[in-house]
């Protein structure tokens, strides 16, 4: 199309010109800008109507109330207003855009845009949107403030400015620059200033309207920003988005929005504030990867990609911030993705390597941990230094890697973000992170690789002081003291500020751990405490004595104690500590340490979990290793590799806590653990600490399941090599079972040890010399011993017996098992042959083993009978006559007496 007005050799190239036919008109020219116009927009204004002279200026009903005063007290000469409600929009005939170019922002000119013939000039600095006015006219470039289009304009008509015009147009250079210290500014916002110095504008006026003092509303609502700002990451990006809400229209949000960037030294933050019937939303950003203009264009709003803002009318606060928590999710993408990051090409082995040969490459190359690729399977896991260093020290350097390697592992794709990178690395445990793409490696992202991506990241945004390495890297952490004080007993809790108390008098970090927290999430009663200190165990759990009045046992190699309260309750206390193992199952050699290391050197990562006790982070909770998220996907894992390599016995522990907890053994923990059965290394542990782990796993409430899985890894015999887990055998256990549950619920006071019945059952087909052998080798104590093998071999015998025996007399029954112990009538309960052996065993237990003669020993006395062996042969005699249901009454009994004495 043509351009009129003279101004055609004035457009800089980058303007758009809309094809068409010359637009010819002489009606109304309106010039506007933006509803919440900023110092900028009103530069602008007035610049266009000089361009514009027999314009009118409509400037949209706008509440900044320092434009409003600017206004009222000075510069209102300068412009050619007019109020929209006294046009008739339907005869403007060309309309001037400066400062935005958004229909949803000029008001209701918008309707303008429809009259016949209209002619639209735009002046904007903002970037083209998608939904945007189109125009005629449009001078469009990348500058800090819109005015700074202008002043070419300005000067190549040679048109002059007064004092006031250059300070008005200066005035909204500076604002929209920051004084130049906006990312955005460009040297032609410099030259601009310049000019409108030249000009005659007063830097004086300029400094005192941006430096403004707040108002004391003002300040409130400052201050509201500031308590309710909330720190959001949205794909690795930290944002702060603070809502708030008045009752009344406070001026000035986006500047209060400025004041609360600069005190907070924040990035990228999203106010928005509530106020009577309209939702304002203000978007400032100091990074590239936020782009805040995209962020409140779909809100109806404008901006830069820097700073932006938008009204929403007629709509809930709450539905405007989850719309803008739904639009930061979606429009914002770290520029730092996994190609960025990666190590390329992968260093990678065979899965036949040794442990040996995989060393020599770490070493050549000077890396942490290795992938792992076979032939045809392609990416097999990978190993770490730390598992190929212990292997190496443990004598195991001729063993293939795929033993001992990492195969539950994490991938990303090449476009991953760092937000995603960083989950996968440290949500996984995992030292290597493998990028995929068409299912082949093109490189791996280290745990370093990551921490330089995030050490340059804050340097970047300036907060390098706030160690975000070892808040990310290090333990995830809260606090859970209400949780606590709803879960716990008066007595536990009670017991836990006593401690916090001996912390701060000793000077040593004090943590409860393990199964008492575990148990905590797991919402099981458990008051089995563990308290572990930085610092001297022994001394710290003394001074905790000399508070509760107990005693205490120590055990100086170890730096454990057990304090004793007066009650008998029982804490254990221990130095954080490190343990070592010279050899494959040896026992543990013990150095101090922090309670990480400690942490670390427990069994599964479920066990993992620290509370704090000590000082103002009584209460916080410390996860090192994942627990949390293992507890949540009910998962059992080692912490490293050579876990079960370094105490095999802890294979029996994964067995009893899946069962125990309902949970899943994960899949490399479970190839670690036949990985150690394979290797046998179960053959050096002593038998003691073998059945120590045994006795534990038949104590269960319920231990056939994990028996059961004992079998599945062929840890059965561990026991013997004798003992096969058939149909009959389980059957056999469940009776055992069966048979412990009804004997609880008679509530009799004969109290039972549960794990010497499931142990009689498991070793019922092994022979006499044999069983002798088993007890030998797990050392079990003599009285126990003798249960097993002396009771159990002569209780099969009578069983045998009273299968034959089914119209047996109560007398025969009781002479038959009153010699045995309850463990031995229980396993017989169990194995009994069939339903009438069985009836006449519950006889003896709940009725014939309770049924004692009236008559006693004075009795016989004073009948004239001399002391002696006579008397226990008459009172037995009486005891299965009474049993036969003979005699019932003392006087019965004191006849029958007499009789048998002649």
């Amino acid at each position: 199309m043509t351009i009129d007005d003279g101004l055609t050799s004035e457009l800089p190239k980058n303007i758009i010109i809309e094809k068409g036919a010359p637009l010819k008109n002489k009606g109304l020219t309106v010039i506007t800008t933006h509803v919440n116009a900023d110092y900028d927009a009103l530069a602008s204004l007035l610049a266009a109507q000089k361009i514009y002279p027999d314009s009118l200026i409509v400037f949209p009903v706008s509440r900044e109330k320092s434009l409003r005063d600017f206004f009222i007290q000075t510069v209102v000469y300068l412009f050619n207003l007019a109020d929209v409600e006294d046009i008739d929009i339907k005869k403007i005939k060309k309309l001037v855009l400066v400062d935005t170019r958004q229909p949803g922002r000029i008001g209701r000119l918008a309707e303008a845009l429809e009259n016949p013939g209209i002619e639209i000039h735009i002046y904007d600095h903002h970037p083209v949107m998608t939904g945007d006015i189109i125009g005629h006219r449009e001078y469009s470039r990348n500058t800090g403030a819109t005015i700074t289009l202008l002043v070419n304009l300005l000067k190549e008509k040679k048109i002059s400015l007064t004092p006031d015009e250059s300070t008005v147009m200066c005035l909204g250079l500076f604002e929209d620059t920051g004084s130049f210290t906006f990312s955005s500014t460009t040297p032609a916002d410099f030259k601009a200033a310049a000019w409108f110095l030249a000009k005659g504008a007063d830097l004086n006026i300029i400094s005192n309207m941006l430096s403004r003092e707040m108002t004391p509303r003002q300040v409130s609502v400052l201050n509201d920003l500031i308590q309710e700002g909330r720190e959001y990451n949205f794909n690795g990006v930290d944002v702060c988005i603070s809502t708030i809400s008045t009752d009344e229209y406070v001026p000035d949000m986006a500047f209060l929005v400025h004041k609360m960037v600069k005190m907070e030294n924040i990035n990228v933050i999203v106010a928005i504030a509530g106020m009577e019937n309209t939702v304002y939303v203000v978007a400032r950003s100091r990074i590239p990867e936020v782009d805040v203009s995209a962020i409140v264009k779909p809100l109806g709003g404008g901006g830069h990609t820097f700073a932006a803002a938008a009204s929403v009318k007629n709509k809930p606060l709450a539905e405007v911030e989850s719309s803008v928590i739904e639009l930061l999710h979606k429009k914002i993408r770290s520029n730092r993705q996994a190609r960025d990051l990666m190590s390329s090409p992968p260093i990678r082995i065979d899965a036949d390597l040794t442990i040996k040969e995989a060393k020599n490459v770490l070493t050549r190359y000077n890396i942490n941990a290795l992938l792992v690729t076979d032939e045809f399977m392609g990416l097999y896991g990978f190993i770490s230094r730390q598992v190929i260093e212990k292997a190496t020290y443990h004598h195991l350097d001729e063993i293939p890697v795929i033993e001992y390697m990492t195969t539950e592992m994490a991938t990303v794709g090449p476009e991953a973000d760092l937000l995603e990178i960083q989950d996968k690395i440290f949500e996984n445990n995992q030292r290597v992170l493998p990028v995929v793409e068409n299912e082949e490696v093109i490189g791996v992202i280290t745990r370093t690789d990551l921490l330089k991506a995030m050490v340059l990241s804050s340097r970047k945004n300036g907060e390098l002081t706030k160690e975000p390495l070892l808040q990310t890297a290090g333990a995830k952490t809260r606090n859970i003291t209400r949780f606590m004080n709803e879960r716990l007993s008066n007595k536990i809790l009670k017991i836990l500020a006593i401690i916090r108390e001996t912390s701060a008098e000793t000077k040593m970090n004090s943590y409860v751990i393990g199964g008492f927290v575990r148990d905590l999430f797991l919402f099981r009663h458990n008051e089995d405490i563990d308290i572990v200190v930085e610092g001297e165990g022994i001394v710290f759990a003394k001074a905790f004595c000399n508070k509760i009045k107990g005693r205490v046992n120590t055990h100086e190699k170890f730096g454990t104690a057990v304090v004793i309260f007066q009650d008998g309750f029982k804490i254990d206390v221990a130095s954080a500590r490190l343990e070592y193992y010279k050899f494959p199952a040896a026992l543990p050699t013990v150095e101090m340490s922090s309670v990480k290391l400690d942490l670390f050197r427990r069994d599964f990562t479920v066990n993992t979990l620290a509370i704090k006790l000590a000082g103002e982070d009584f209460g916080t909770l410390i996860d090192f290793f994942t627990a949390q998220k293992d507890i949540k996907e009910k998962a059992i894992r080692v912490l490293h590799n050579l876990s079960f390599v370094e105490d095999p016995t802890r294979v029996f522990r994964a067995i009893r806590f899946e069962q125990r907890f309902g949970f899943t053994i994960g899949k490399l923990t479970k190839k670690l653990i036949e990985n150690s059965v394979k290797m046998d290394f179960f053959k050096r542990l002593s038998g003691r600490r073998v059945f120590a782990e045994l006795k534990l796993i038949l104590e269960e409430e319920n231990p056939i399941p994990a028996i059961k899985r004992m079998n599945d890894f062929n840890l059965l015999v561990e026991i013997h090599e004798d003992i096969f887990l058939d149909k009959s055998l389980v059957e056999s256990l469940e009776a055992v079972r069966k048979a412990l549950s009804w004997f609880d619920l008679l509530f009799l006071e004969n109290s039972y040890i549960k794990w010497i019945v499931y142990f009689m059952v498991l070793t019922r087909q092994s022979m006499e010399n044999t069983l002798e052998s088993v007890l030998k080798r797990f050392e079990i104590a003599p009285k126990y011993a003798k249960i097993i093998l002396e009771e159990r071999f002569s209780a099969d015998k009578k069983l045998a017996w009273l299968v034959r025996s089914s119209n047996a007399s109560n007398s025969t029954i009781y002479k038959s098992l009153s010699s045995f112990k309850t463990e031995t009538i229980l396993y017989m309960m169990a194995v009994g042959g069939n339903d009438s052996t069985r009836r006449m065993i519950s006889k003896f237990i709940t009725r014939l083993r309770y049924v004692k003669p009236q008559l006693r020993g004075n009795d016989l006395k004073k009948m004239g009978l001399q002391p002696g062996p006579k008397y226990k042969e008459i009172l037995d005699a009486i005891l299965m006559e009474k049993l036969n249901g003979n005699l019932s009454t003392l006087k019965q009994e004191i006849e029958y007496a007499k009789r048998y004495a002649k």
